[in-house]
């Protein structure tokens, strides 16, 4: 007979869905959270209990790891044996715990990250300190479920006679959950239980008089106490965490970094790789050697300095750019009444305080019991041994066991545990010591169920027994603190000459956006001479500054880039500079108009913006200081259509000349534009008529009287004297520069300002550059056109002018 198959017909999203809820809860409350009460994971109980099962403990000797795993394996954690023994060997890792659970023989793995040695070579036991998590758990103090396959109990959580969540802390990753606990001092956490005991409604303030902050196994400083107290109100919150490290003299007049103890979970040997390839690539000047001088007497790193090298802004340079310093975030996220949730500190406190009321209680009534049976039957046989001969008479005339007991409960009113106790009594029992040693155990037993009852009637009580537990455990696994905390969170300051030897080089940028750094000795072997350069390119700055200094560079777009002169690729004065696009991404129509190198960002120094379409800007240099500069940074807000025609740096009492394609010329001074933030658009700079737009905008000092000159489409060339302008206000028309022709009308392509024979080269359309020096050109009112310097009729109309940059020591 054919099988009938049965399909169930549901949607997809449906089945993932169900699916997906159901492996989320299994990992989040079986595999990767911690409980609030015990502090572990399962994988961690099922290890610590099936350890403590096999008598596996302190006080016995070691066994091979394989043993265990093979238990935890075959008995409580069906998953792979790998699994389980990474946990086991995290549990024995004293830089990952700070106080062990598990005591391990052999390689449990280093803080280099090395793995452990297989589970067939190392051999383990249970501390004594997480002997005091299973403590009484035979009391029947906690639950017990069936394990996996109903053969055996297990039990659901620990008694846990110490707040292992925060003295040991957790990490650990769930679908949608994430926990990051830090590890404490285990005196402070037990002296903050007890103060909760006595002070529920007790501030996270006064807590902290006690429990400072986290303790960590691999010592360091924490700084941010305000972190710390975020983390305990909320449950989430930062902390900088750095090495211990200090500087100490070396013979030759040299100092060494010295740092022997590095921050929580961090990979020795990477810090120390990663310190090297600092030295390697030059990112930081200074250092000669990176040694790991470790050994079993204790961590230590040594960062040996060249001569006169800047110790502490090296060490500064570390704490920044290596895992020697790292943000610690605390993520108190643990399981607790059986769902996982964000935990403040007094809700952990009070956790840990609520499973110990219930341990405590339950072990109470456990020992009651115990005692109470006990008692009864001591009262069986103290009856017993005062009816002693009429007792033995019975027991010798029955028939056997269960007569005798049957006999002696009907003939003397004994119970039948009193019965079983009498029947099974041995003979040396019966001596006249015996019966004092019972009656002295029978007065401890009445005593002791007076205590238990008392216990079990008065919370305070209970409370009072919880602390004196609390208070033995602290006495016995107390040490001192290895984590030191730092009120505020160090500001670190780095000179830039710890990273970058100070040198004077040379740096050209040209109009097509070609840069590159030349050693001086490169351009001096030159003589100046060759410098490589594409046709129809020129340079825009040819600046000797140092490797310390930067490089803004503006482009039409509004846009600007920083660049630190030291990561300027380092090209050879007659190779060819490297592309700008190649440094610092920008879009595909932007181009450099302006370089400006910078020492210092003064705020008495200023950046003017002149746009196209009108517009001027006056901002504070300081505010072009870039921390990040990967990609190319707004500079001003230019609107639509409009681009930046030029850019200029003033001192606050500069002249200012615009002029207009039309031929129109405005002189004002700086003072009429305000100084405005940096992302502004700016203000009117000069009225426009329809299809007119600024061409170019000078600065010159009030003291100077430079020549003013203009270029044409058609090829003319004019030069003016100041005096022919009047010094006038921003946003006004200007006045007339050119004679308006009703035909082929004049159209200016370049304004510049000279004050002697200064060269300037002339583009035409079809290519061809002329030189001209137009001090040799005779001075013009503002009335006349010029005089025509280049035939168009030929070449083109001049499309563009430009004085060239000459060499300049900028910071003399």
């Amino acid at each position: 007979m054919a099988q009938t198959e049965k399909f169930m017909d549901l949607p997809f999203e449906e089945v993932i869905g169900d699916r997906f809820g159901r492996y989320s809860k299994y990992i989040i409350q079986d595999r990767a959270l911690p409980d609030a009460r015990d502090g572990l994971k399962p994988v961690q109980r099922r290890i610590l209990y099936a350890m403590q099962q096999e008598r596996n403990t302190h006080d016995k000797p070691y066994r091979k790891s394989a043993k265990t795993v093979g238990t935890v394996i075959g008995n409580y954690h069906p998953h792979g044996d790998s699994s389980v023994y990474e946990a086991m060997v995290r549990l024995s890792q004293h830089w990952k715990l700070r106080n062990v659970l598990v005591e391990m023989h052999g390689n449990n793995g280093s803080v280099d990250g090395d793995p452990p040695a297989a589970m067939r070579y190392t051999e383990a036991r249970l501390s004594s300190i997480a002997s005091e998590l299973l403590r009484d758990i035979e009391k029947e103090t906690v639950d017990f479920i069936p394990n996996f396959d109903d053969t055996l109990s297990e039990p659901v959580v620990l008694p846990a006679k110490f707040p292992n969540l925060l003295v040991n802390g957790s990490t650990g990753i769930s679908a949608g959950y994430a926990t990051e606990i830090p590890p404490h001092n285990i005196s402070e956490v037990i002296d903050a239980v007890m103060m909760k005991i006595d002070r529920p409604n007790v501030t996270v303030d006064d807590l902290m008089t006690v429990l400072k902050g986290p303790d960590f196994p691999t010592g360091g400083i924490i700084q941010g106490v305000d972190g710390i107290k975020k983390a305990y109100e909320t449950g989430k919150g930062k902390v900088v965490l750095r090495g211990r490290a200090r500087i100490e003299p070396i013979r030759g007049n040299r100092e060494q970094i010295v740092i022997d103890e590095i921050p929580y979970e961090v990979n020795k040997a990477n810090l120390v790789k990663k310190m090297d390839e600092l030295r390697l690539d030059k990112k930081v000047e200074g250092i000669a050697e990176v040694r790991d001088e470790t050994d079993r007497t204790g961590l230590r790193i040594v960062v040996e300095l060249k001569k006169e090298a800047d110790s502490t802004g090296i060490l500064h340079y570390l704490y920044k750019n290596t895992d020697l310093q790292i943000s610690y975030h605390f993520n108190m996220v643990a399981i607790h009444e059986k769902t996982p949730r964000l935990l403040n500190l007094p809700s952990i406190l009070d956790a840990y305080i609520e499973h110990q009321k219930e341990v405590v209680t339950r072990q109470s009534q456990y020992d009651l019991r115990k005692a109470k049976d006990r008692a009864h039957i001591l009262e069986g046989l103290m009856k017993a041994i005062s009816i002693l001969d009429q007792v033995i008479a019975t027991i010798r005339s029955s028939k056997d066991k269960q007569d005798a007991k049957n006999r002696i409960m009907e003939a003397y009113d004994f119970t039948e545990p009193q019965a079983e106790a009498i029947v099974n009594l041995q003979l040396y029992r019966l001596t006249n010591t015996d019966i004092t040693s019972l009656q002295e155990e029978a007065e401890k037993l009445t005593k002791l169920i007076t205590e238990l009852e008392a216990i079990l009637a008065d919370e305070k009580k209970l409370f009072r027994v919880i602390k004196q537990d609390l208070k033995a455990m602290k006495k016995k696994y107390h040490t001192a603190r290895m984590t030191s905390i730092q009120a505020e969170v160090e500001d670190l300051q780095i000179n830039l000459e710890v990273m970058v030897p100070s040198e004077e080089i040379l740096v050209s940028i040209t109009k097509a956006g070609y840069i590159k750094r030349t050693s001086l000795r490169s351009y001096a072997a030159s003589n100046g001479e060759g410098f490589a350069i594409k046709d129809g390119d020129y340079l825009l700055g040819l600046f000797e500054i140092n490797t310390t200094d930067k490089l803004l560079l503006f482009t039409n777009k509004g846009n600007y880039l920083y660049l630190p002169v030291h990561e300027l690729p380092d090209i050879r004065w007659k190779d060819l500079g490297q592309h700008i696009a190649n440094i610092i991404s920008m879009e595909k129509d932007e181009h450099i108009i302006k370089a400006l190198p910078v020492r210092d960002f003064h705020d008495e120094t200023y950046v003017l913006f002149i746009t196209k379409n009108g517009m001027i800007k006056r901002s504070n240099l300081s505010l072009y200081q870039a921390q990040r500069y990967t990609k190319a940074l707004v500079a001003i807000n230019v609107k639509d259509d409009d681009e930046v025609v030029d850019v200029h740096v003033t001192d606050g009492n500069h002249h200012i000349f615009l002029a207009s394609n039309k031929g129109y010329g405005l002189w004002f001074h700086e003072s009429e534009v305000k100084v405005i933030g940096q992302r502004a658009a700016g203000v009117k700079a000069m009225q426009l008529k329809e299809e007119e737009f600024i061409v170019k905008g000078k600065v010159f000092h009030p003291d100077d009287d430079p020549s003013i000159v203009l270029f044409t489409q058609r090829g003319a060339v004019k030069r003016m004297k100041l005096k022919e302008f009047e010094l006038s206000n921003r946003a006004k028309r200007g006045v007339v520069m050119l004679r308006e022709l009703k035909r082929s009308p004049h159209r200016i392509v370049a304004l510049e300002i000279v004050y002697g024979r200064e060269v300037m080269s002339i583009q035409t359309a079809n290519g061809e550059i002329q030189n001209v020096i137009p001090f040799e050109n005779k001075l013009s009112d503002r009335y006349s056109n010029g005089s025509f310097i280049v035939d168009v009729d030929k070449t083109g109309d001049v499309t563009q002018a430009w004085k060239e940059a000459k060499y300049e020591k900028v910071f003399e």
